[in-house]
C-alpha cells in the first residue's frame, strides 16, 4: 500500500512537506521552511513524526525556501540520503540554502544581543555548515529522463514553468499501476525567460497546489503599466524604486525593462540591481538553456544580453549600495525583499519616499501587514529602522506580475489529462483558494480533497 502523510503546505501557502511511503521505502518530497505567521513559524523547530534517518530520499521541485528551507535543519537531524533535483534547483539552492542559515545565525545572535529570547542562548534553527552539508547531498538530472531513485520508485521530472529549474514530479510505483504526480508551484503560460508548463501524461493520484484557486490574474498587460510608470517617473526626473525578490521575480523585471528599451518605450537610463543574490541568480538564469522559451534563445542567438538594459548595474557591495543615496536620476532601482519587510530595500525606501519626484512600483503580492501593503494602502508615514518617514513619492502597483498560475490556468493545463486522476489532492493554499479550487473541480466532474496538516491518505490504486 502506498500512502501519503502531508507535514506541510496543508491548508497553507507555506511549509511544504510531504512524505511517500511504499513498500518500506520513505520519499519526502519538498522540505520547506514555514514562513508568515508565528503560530506557523514554530512548527520549523517540531521534529517530524518520522525520524530524519529513516527517510530515504527527498525530491525537491524547486528552489525557494518554502519547498527547500528546512533541508538543512533535516540533514542537522540526521537525514543523509540523497537529494534529488533538477540542476536549475540545485544552482539556485547553493545560493538559498546558505543565505537562509545566514539570516537563521544572524536571528539568533541578535535575539543573544537584545535578550528578548526565552532561550539562553538562543540557537539558529541551523547553521550555514548545515547547509553545506546538506548542499553536498544533491544529484541532478533532466527533464524528461526517469530515473529509479528507490527500489521500486522511478521519477521523473518535467517542467513546471514556475521559476528556473522548477519540476513537475512524477513517480511510478513498481507492480502497480499507480502514477503519483506532484504539481510544485505551477507556472503560467507565455511567461517571459522559461518554458511553458508540460503535461505530463495520466495520473492516478494529483498533488495540485491551490495558490490562486480562488483568482484571475486577468487580462491586464503589466508591461503597458511598467512602461507608463517608468515614463512618469523619468519625466519628473525621479528614481522609480521597485521592491522585487531575488530570485524569479527581478530576472522577469530585467527582461521586460530591457524588452521596453528596444522598443524605444522607455528612454537609456541606469538600472541598479541592488541584491547580491538577484546578482548571483541572474547568471544562472543564463547558464541554463535547456530551460529557455524561443524568445529567450532567439535574443541570446542574436547576440544580445536578455536579462539586462544596456545601462543595468548589479550593484553587491554595501559600499556601493550607500552610495546609491547619491544617485539624482532618472533611473531604476531594483532591490530586496520583495515585500519592504527587510532587506536593501528598506535603505532605499527611507532615502526616497519623501521626495515626491520619486515613484514607489510594488509589482508582486503584498501579504497582510508589511510595509508594502501599507504602503499600498495609503499611508502617508511608514516606520523603518526605527523612523517614521513621510510617504510623498508616487506608490504604483502593477498587477499580473506572477509566477503562479490562477485558477483558469490550472484548469487549462489539467486538460492534459485524458480522465481525472482517481483522487486529487488541493494543497499550498489559503482555505478561501482551497475550498474555491475544489468546488471548481467538482463542477466539472472531477473529485478532489483538502488534506488536513499531518494527516495521512491512502493512495488511490
Amino acid at each position: 500500500m502506498a500512502s501519503l502523510q502531508f507535514f506541510g503546505a496543508a491548508g497553507t501557502v507555506t511549509g511544504s512537506k510531504f512524505l511517500l511511503e511504499y513498500r518500506g521505502k520513505r520519499v519526502l518530497i519538498d522540505c520547506g521552511l514555514f514562513q508568515g505567521r508565528k503560530e506557523l513559524r514554530q512548527r520549523n523547530w517540531r521534529s517530524l513524526p518520522v525520524p530524519p534517518r529513516n527517510i530515504n530520499a527527498v525530491v525537491l521541485t524547486h528552489a525557494h525556501i518554502d519547498h527547500t528551507g528546512a533541508l538543512p535543519r533535516l540533514v542537522r537531524d540526521g537525514f543523509h540520503g540523497p537529494v534529488y533535483s533538477t540542476s536549475g534547483t540545485r544552482d539556485l539552492a547553493a545560493l538559498m540554502l546558505p543565505d537562509s542559515a545566514y539570516l537563521q545565525e544572524e536571528e539568533a545572535r541578535y535575539a543573544n544581543k537584545e535578550g528578548y529570547s526565552k532561550h539562553r542562548p538562543a540557537l539558529p534553527l541551523y547553521t550555514a555548515e548545515d547547509a553545506q552539508r546538506a548542499l553536498k547531498l544533491f544529484e541532478s538530472f533532466s527533464y524528461e529522463r526517469p530515473k529509479e531513485i528507490l527500489p521500486g520508485i522511478t521519477l521523473t521530472f518535467y517542467r513546471a514553468g514556475h521559476i528556473l529549474g522548477s519540476a513537475l514530479c512524477v513517480f511510478e510505483l513498481e507492480h502497480t499501476r499507480q502514477r503519483v504526480v506532484f504539481s510544485g508551484d505551477l507556472g503560467r503560460y507565455h511567461a517571459p525567460i522559461l518554458r511553458d508548463p508540460q503535461r505530463v501524461g495520466p495520473a492516478t493520484t494529483l498533488v495540485m497546489e491551490s495558490t490562486y484557486g480562488d483568482r484571475e490574474h486577468g487580462e491586464e498587460r503589466p508591461l503597458d503599466t511598467l512602461c507608463d510608470a517608468v515614463v512618469n517617473a523619468f519625466e519628473r526626473k525621479g528614481v522609480v524604486v521597485i521592491p522585487a525578490f531575488s530570485v524569479g521575480r527581478t530576472q522577469e523585471l530585467l527582461y521586460h525593462l530591457g524588452q521596453l528599451e528596444r522598443e524605444r518605450r522607455i528612454p537609456e537610463v541606469d538600472v541598479f540591481v541592488d541584491s547580491p543574490m538577484a546578482c548571483d541568480a541572474t547568471p544562472i538564469y543564463l547558464a541554463h538553456p535547456e530551460e529557455h522559451d524561443v524568445e529567450m534563445k532567439s535574443l541570446l542567438h542574436r547576440g544580445e544580453t536578455p536579462l539586462a538594459t544596456r545601462r543595468t548595474r548589479f550593484v553587491t557591495s554595501k559600499q556601493e549600495s550607500m552610495k546609491l543615496n547619491g544617485f539624482e536620476g532618472p533611473g531604476i532601482i531594483i532591490s530586496a525583499s520583495g515585500m519592504a519587510t527587510g532587506g536593501r530595500i528598506l535603505h532605499h525606501l527611507k532615502h526616497r519616499l519623501p521626495d515626491a519626484r520619486n515613484t514607489v512600483l510594488f509589482v508582486g503580492f503584498q501579504s497582510e501587514g508589511s510595509r508594502g501593503r501599507r504602503l499600498l494602502n495609503g499611508e502617508r508615514e511608514i516606520k523603518i529602522h526605527g523612523q517614521m518617514v513621510p510617504v510623498k513619492a508616487d506608490i504604483q502597483r502593477v498587477r499580473g506580475f506572477s509566477a503562479h498560475a490562477d485558477w483558469t490556468e490550472t484548469l487549462r493545463w489539467m486538460e492534459g489529462f485524458a480522465a481525472p486522476p482517481r483522487q486529487t489532492l488541493l494543497v499550498h493554499g489559503e482555505p478561501a483558494a482551497l475550498e474555491s479550487l475544489k468546488t471548481k473541480f467538482e463542477d466539472r466532474d472531477w473529485p478532489a480533497y483538502i488534506p488536513d496538516y499531518m494527516e495521512t491518505v491512502k493512495l488511490a490504486d
